[in-house]
């Protein structure tokens, strides 16, 4: 026979475990996929994971020739920034960055420095960081 106290503590447990899959489902950050034009350069930047810490950004290079990229983010409304980051290239047009960009959640300014046979280029766009 069941007794009412372990109908009890059935509910809370199965109670407990919904909700913490609704929190955490609610709290993962949805990737990020930024495409930002300039002058002689466009490019994707794509954040899988967009949370504080470590990230990993993969930027397309779509218009121009880019030999090097470089990352950096700055919060403005907190003073914050972070150090430059060079991206590896992984092939013609596809580099890879890996490291802390964003060491809090908010809104962050990306910065994505660009040089090749075209010249040099800094193109600049804004994200939501969440985690």
């Amino acid at each position: 026979m069941i007794k009412r106290w372990q109908v009890v503590a059935a509910t809370m447990l199965v109670t407990a475990a919904v909700a913490l899959f609704v929190v955490v489902r609610s709290t993962a950050a949805e990737p990020v996929n930024l495409t930002i034009t300039g002058t002689r350069y466009a490019a994707t930047v794509l954040i899988a994971d967009p949370a504080p810490g470590q990230v990993t950004v993969e930027i397309k290079v779509s218009k121009g020739d880019a030999d090097t990229v470089a990352l950096s983010a700055v919060m403005a409304e907190m003073g914050h920034s972070t150090p430059e980051i060079s991206a590896t290239k992984r092939e013609p047009g596809r580099f890879v960055a890996v490291g802390e960009l964003f060491p809090m959640s908010g809104v962050w300014e990306l910065s994505i420095r660009l040089d090749g046979p075209a010249g040099e280029e800094q193109l600049a766009v804004k994200t939501l960081i969440t985690g």
